[in-house]
């Protein structure tokens, strides 16, 4: 008997997907646990109509996150700090501020978890950081950590 899953199941599969089981399987198992739905050709229709919209949704995705990986690359973020006569900075520059300063420079929401930069910036200068934009997308950029104007 051919069934979709409406849930995860351990040995079967991921939701969404079409599994072949044994009867008794299906009645005395997935149904009473609601985790299949008998596959009908109605249901395997609407199945595959998702399956094709979430590829577009992913495509659109995954093009967005590129554009924006080549807009980071060509530009520097620039941060304004407090620092004293040396250069030398009232605290450390974090991964939070280097997401506040994209979501000002190019209004774009980036989780401050997902950019990497060099610990511990304690001084005026430019220094490397790269940014996860989404799977297998990377942007490598540079930070500038300049004055802030007092």
């Amino acid at each position: 008997m051919q069934v979709i899953l409406l849930e995860d199941v351990k040995s079967l599969g991921k939701r969404g997907d079409v599994a072949e089981v044994k009867d008794g399987f299906a009645y005395n198992y997935l149904f009473p646990r609601k985790l299949a739905a008998e596959a009908s050709q109605g249901a395997l229709a609407v199945i595959q109509a998702q399956q094709r919209a979430k590829q577009r949704r992913e495509a659109e995705a995954r093009a967005d996150a590129e554009a924006l990986a080549k807009t980071l690359e060509t530009r520097a973020i620039s941060v304004p700090v407090r620092c004293g006569g040396n250069g030398r900075l009232f605290g450390t520059v974090t991964n939070h501020h280097v997401a506040d300063a994209l979501e000002a420079e190019f209004s774009i929401p980036v989780d401050r978890h997902k950019i990497e930069m060099p610990d511990n910036i304690k001084s005026l200068g430019t220094y490397p950081i790269t940014v996860r934009l989404g799977k297998n997308i990377t942007a490598k950029t540079s930070l500038q950590v300049v004055a802030a104007p007092a």
